[in-house]
């Protein structure tokens, strides 16, 4: 029988770590991840809040420079509106301000509405349209110092002017303005801002100009005009008015409005820059988190190895049980629930080497009995067909002294016939002495013959005796062997239950050697039954041949008396026969011996009769004495097979006890 393809199994380290680590996977990605979250929004947070702070202190200083120069240009414009200058006196002030600030290097300048422009002797500015110009049009609408949009002079340089009205003589109106680089704001602008990696450029929100950037060619264009994805974005926030701190194109952008003007600084950093520590320490952690679950692993599977290290030995031994070696042995050295275990399964493998050597020796009985069964089941057969022989031979005896018996009844009815008609005519015996003479010599004939055939009759009796006798011997005899087959059944059966209760002890381990023992029990109680009607039968036949016996010996005394009597008849035959002469003077003798030949023919005919009946019950006894020996036979054989089958159970549970080792 093919052993079965061994499993595939998994080692609980395995399973163990293959539980564990991924948790342990999940849980540090959680807490990185919440680490990672909660390190942002703070850095976030302070970011946000040192962003606010950095474009607060540029809006600061920017407004700190706009309101120094707003405060000096006015300081001019009043002494210009308070002092009655004259033209020379008005030009002299021009010159004196002319380099004096650099951040209108230029100097002051004026216009009329006639397009009249005074200035400095050593400015350039020249402008072909005063009237027409962003700062006289936007000075004309205020009478404070302020700033104008930021344009393109007749340099090409990007400016802004700070002009109002001079309050001289309502009949003389001119503008007094002075221009201011927007270079000199951009340098401001990104001057001072305090967070490390930020910039901040300066917008002019009624127009979306820019006005101050690092990029200079950038300064004086529009928002939306921009390729930058960021910059439109920007755009959009101011059209919406959306001036909160936000995130934009991965951008933290702040936005802060200077005072006194509709300017706009909007500092911003990439959010890569903000959150670089973050991500250092999210990488730091996960490569903490990675060592981590390494070493968790390593220690894991150490603990996990040194705990199931006494599985793994019960393992291998539970492998060598299922194999049927018994010859192993359990160390249990813990005292946990590993350790009972391997106590208890020490004692099971203790239990089943004593139950295995118990089971393998009541085998080898078992064996030796059935082989014994077997050799007496065959004795029992060989004497069951001599006794079937015998019994043939029996019943053509019989049926041969039932031919001979029912002869002598005709011959002895013949006879008494005869007798009958010789005494009705005793009266004519001289005139029929010839006719005498005739039936005496047939009379003293088959006198002979019936003599001859008591004698045989005899003869068979007396064989049919020794036959019955023998019978008798041979039920005796196979009593004896149907007894020997009973004890050996209940042993067997004995055998069998002790089996099945070992077995039921083993378990799943004993379940095919019950099997074996409950087929072992059902061979042992068939024989039983087996003998129990052997013994029936025997009974009945020794029944049987007790009547045969009875009516033997009957036959016999009765085959006895008739042949006295035969003998005696044939003596009178032969008196009658020598003295026929004397007949004559002897008739009346002759009457009385008639009648008394007659009395002793209707006996012999009777006899005969009754002779002829008992053989029909000898030959019918006969008959069924030989349908008993034969059903013995059938038994018999029955029982050889039965101890056949025995001997071949005790060969498999002897096989199949082999399996096992036990040293």
């Amino acid at each position: 029988m093919k052993q079965k393809a061994k499993k595939k199994t998994v080692s609980i380290i395995t399973k163990l770590l293959g539980v564990i680590l991924p948790v342990v996977m999940v849980i540090v990605v959680v807490l990185v991840g919440i680490a990672y979250s909660i390190s942002k929004t703070a850095i976030n947070s302070y970011s946000t809040s040192l962003l606010r702070t950095s474009v607060q202190n540029q809006v600061s200083e920017i407004e700190a420079w706009l309101n120094e120069n707003l405060s000096a240009l006015a300081a001019v414009k009043q002494n210009i509106e308070t002092m009655d200058l004259s033209e020379e006196q008005l030009r002299q002030l021009l010159d004196g301000t002319y380099g004096y600030n650099d951040n209108y290097p230029q100097g002051i300048y004026l216009a009329d509405m006639e397009g009249n422009l005074m200035k400095a002797e050593q400015s350039d500015k020249e402008e072909s349209d005063p009237v027409h110009a962003v700062w006289f049009q936007e000075g004309l609408t205020r009478l404070n110092m302020g700033f104008t949009s930021a344009y393109m002079n007749n340099k090409g340089e990007s400016v802004i002017s700070a002009s109002a009205i001079i309050e001289e003589d309502a009949s003389a109106l001119r503008i007094m303005s002075a221009d201011l680089s927007l270079q000199r704001i951009s340098i401001i602008v990104n001057s001072y801002i305090g967070m490390e990696g930020a910039q901040a450029f300066l917008v002019n929100h009624a127009d979306d100009t820019i006005l101050a950037h690092r990029d200079s060619t950038l300064i004086s264009t529009k928002l939306e005009t921009s390729s930058e994805p960021f910059m439109k974005d920007v755009a959009g926030k101011l059209k919406a008015g959306e001036l909160d701190t936000a995130e934009i194109d991965g951008n933290l952008t702040a936005f802060e409005e200077i005072g006194g003007t509709q300017w706009i600084l909007v500092s911003y950093i990439p959010t890569d820059i903000v959150y670089e520590e973050v991500y250092n320490v999210r990488n730091a952690m996960a490569v903490i988190g990675i060592i981590s679950i390494l070493l968790l692993a390593l220690l894991i599977g150490r603990v996990v190895y040194v705990v199931i290290r006494p599985v793994k030995e019960l393992t291998s031994v539970i492998e060598a049980m299922t194999e049927g070696d018994f010859t192993v042995r359990v160390k249990s050295r813990s005292r946990d629930e590993i350790g009972v275990m391997s106590h208890c399964v020490e004692k099971f493998v203790h239990t089943m080497r004593d139950m295995i050597a118990s089971i393998h020796d009541v085998s080898g009985r078992l064996h030796i009995q059935a082989d014994n069964s077997n050799d007496v089941s065959g004795q029992m057969f060989d004497a069951s067909r001599l006794q079937s022989a015998s019994m043939a031979e029996l019943n053509e005896t019989v049926e041969q002294l039932s031919v001979s018996v029912n002869e002598i009844a005709d011959n002895a009815t013949t006879l008494a016939m005869v007798v009958a008609d010789t005494r009705e005519d005793s009266v004519q015996v001289n005139e029929r002495m010839r006719e005498t003479v005739s039936v005496s010599e047939k009379g003293k004939s088959d006198m002979e013959n019936v003599s001859r055939a008591m004698s045989s009759i005899n003869e068979s009796t007396l064989k049919l005796q020794e036959a019955i006798d023998k019978v008798g011997h041979a039920s005796e005899e196979i009593t004896d062997i149907t007894n020997v087959i009973g004890n050996i059944a209940e042993e067997t059966n004995l055998l069998s239950l002790n089996a099945s209760i070992e077995a039921a002890r083993a378990g799943e381990a004993g379940r095919g050697f019950a099997v074996v023992a409950t087929q072992i029990g059902k061979l042992a109680q068939t024989s039983a039954d087996s003998v129990h009607n052997i013994e029936q039968l025997i009974n009945e036949i020794k029944m049987l041949v007790k009547d045969t016996v009875v009516q033997a010996e009957q036959s016999v005394t009765n085959i006895g008396s008739s042949s006295e009597l035969v003998e005696d008849a044939l003596r009178t035959f032969d008196t009658i026969f020598h003295n026929v002469e004397s007949v004559s003077r002897l008739v009346n003798g002759m009457i009385e011996k008639v009648e008394r030949v007659d009395e002793v023919a209707s006996n012999v005919a009777a006899i005969s009769q009754e002779q002829a009946a008992s053989s029909q019950e000898i030959l019918a006894s006969s008959d069924t004495m030989v349908e008993q020996a034969n059903h013995i036979t059938g038994n018999s054989e029955n029982v050889a097979g039965g101890a056949r089958e025995l001997t071949s159970s005790a060969e498999e549970l002897a096989h199949q006890v082999e399996k096992f080792r036990i040293g």
